[in-house]
């Protein structure tokens, strides 16, 4: 975002599925649905919430890869593009008089750091290939080759004309949980050395990138139907190390409930970054108002202004934007909210941008 955003209201995560959708997947599964027309409706349904995007005013399109879960056995390498087919097709999405819009599509990608959290170094890959990576936390040579292949498809994409890119971390929100901490610390893990290591595993991906590409990491705390979360606790614990060492644009932050903490940790964010707040939860279908979004933001100001003379009221301003905490529909059937719920939600986001803003 370089400061300049090309829009104050953002979306974060997944949107829900048409209804259409879950009657040709049941289909599918029933073998009364090939494969070619579940992905011709997935298509449609594509098609749907980008025009709902665009009916709300968010001007930009949305993509998103679903993780797989992948053990190496051998050396990392890129062979194919993993995402070019997603923005190529969002792409041709775009009206013809509106071209310029493309740079706003924004393709979501799964974080380099993510089996290697949960799995650690001996199920994610072969320790005979990846042979100086015996450590739990400083596994180089792993997110090194992850990294180049990472590198090549940001240049791929953006050669394409993708201009926007989102990875989607759930690991960093597991250093603000005093619990998870602890249990690092009886397991024997250096948790410092573990954050230093992802945080290099994302910069070795961002490395190098051309100015005009915005690369941000939304740091999730789990978004399961119901409003199952796995990990709470303030963003102070990694604040004045996550802001300031990782490199990317800028960082979408949940900040829907208390367990995300206070706005107090923005005061360490450096002034070349954007903080993207996400205030408005897609957990369940209270929708709020656009004076409880300008409220916040202005208590996101005041944090980040508070003992702090060099940034003015202005320039903090000018850092953050405002968007959903995460995704409506991080599991299949999606959250219990409807359509019109979601439509509200994302609206409230786009007025509530245009009278602070």
């Amino acid at each position: 975002m370089h400061l300049n955003p090309p829009f104050r209201a953002e979306h974060i995560g997944s949107l829900l599925r048409p209804p259409v959708l879950f009657e040709k997947r049941s289909l599918f599964e029933q073998k009364q649905l090939s494969i070619e027309e579940l992905r011709a409706a997935e298509d449609e349904a594509i098609k749907h919430v980008v025009q709902l995007q665009r009916d709300v005013g968010m001007m930009y399109a949305y993509g998103i890869k679903e993780a797989e879960s992948v053990f190496c056995s051998g050396k990392i390498k890129r062979t194919k593009p993993f995402y070019l087919d997603q923005f190529n097709y969002i792409k041709s999405l775009v009206p013809v008089e509106v071209m310029r819009d493309v740079k706003y599509i924004k393709i979501n990608v799964c974080s380099p750091s993510w089996y290697h959290q949960r799995h650690g170094s001996d199920l994610t890959y072969d320790l005979s290939v990846y042979k100086n990576d015996g450590d739990f936390f400083e596994p180089y040579e792993y997110f090194d080759d992850l990294g180049i292949a990472y590198r090549a498809e940001f240049k791929e994409l953006y050669d394409h004309g993708c201009r926007h890119i989102q990875i989607d971390d759930p690991t960093f929100c597991y250093f603000c949980n005093d619990r998870m901490i602890s249990e690092m610390e009886e397991a024997g893990v250096d948790h410092e050395a573990l954050l230093d290591t992802y945080i290099r595993a994302i910069n070795v991906c961002t490395r190098d990138r051309p100015g005009d590409l915005t690369v941000g990491v939304h740091m999730c705390r789990g978004n399961f139907k119901g409003g199952v979360h796995f990990s709470e606790g303030g963003y102070g614990r990694i604040a004045v190390k996550l802001f300031n060492k990782l490199d990317v644009d800028t960082f979408y932050l949940e900040y829907d409930t208390e367990r995300a903490g206070d706005f107090a940790p923005l005061k360490h964010l450096p002034g070349n970054k954007v903080a993207v707040l996400g205030l408005v939860t897609t957990k369940n279908a209270k929708i709020e108002t656009v004076e409880e979004l300008k409220a916040r933001v202005n208590e996101a100001v005041d944090a980040m202004t508070r003992d702090n003379p060099q940034r003015t009221r202005q320039a903090a301003l000018n850092q953050l934007c405002i968007s959903t905490q995460c995704g409506f529909a991080s599991v299949w059937e999606g959250n219990p909210v409807t359509e019109e719920d979601e439509y509200k939600k994302l609206a409230v986001l786009v007025e509530a941008a245009k009278q602070i803003w």
